[in-house]
């Protein structure tokens, strides 16, 4: 997929190995997988086959976002980056179509 950022800031925080260590700590690791892994996925509809990633819609103040998983309570929050958004007849997100998303922010404990 092609990953797009909400700012050059959080677009910078993730732009090499060495900034990935020095913003997000002990889970540099994960976040550099999980990006890894949107980054390669064809579509989001293939996130949803990597058990760890755990990638879901969110629901009341973030509905219409979706998260993928970092570690227990920390996430990568993202959007699907396209005017329309696809849906499916019934009205709900396509991800079989969902080729682009927005990373609005890394490393979130919304719980």
């Amino acid at each position: 997929m092609k990953l797009d950022y909400k700012n050059r800031k959080l677009e910078k925080s993730v732009a090499t190995l060495s900034a990935i260590g020095a913003n997000y700590g002990t889970r540099a690791k994960l976040v550099n997988q999980r990006k890894n892994e949107l980054q390669a996925a064809p579509t989001l509809e293939t996130m949803r086959n990597i058990p760890a990633a755990n990638c879901h819609e969110l629901k009341g103040n973030y509905k219409g976002l979706l998260a993928v998983d970092i570690s227990g309570n920390h996430r990568i929050i993202f959007e699907p980056n396209h005017d329309p958004i696809p849906t499916k007849e019934d009205g709900g997100l396509d991800w079989k179509q969902v080729t682009d998303i927005l990373i609005l922010a890394i490393g979130t404990d919304y719980h």
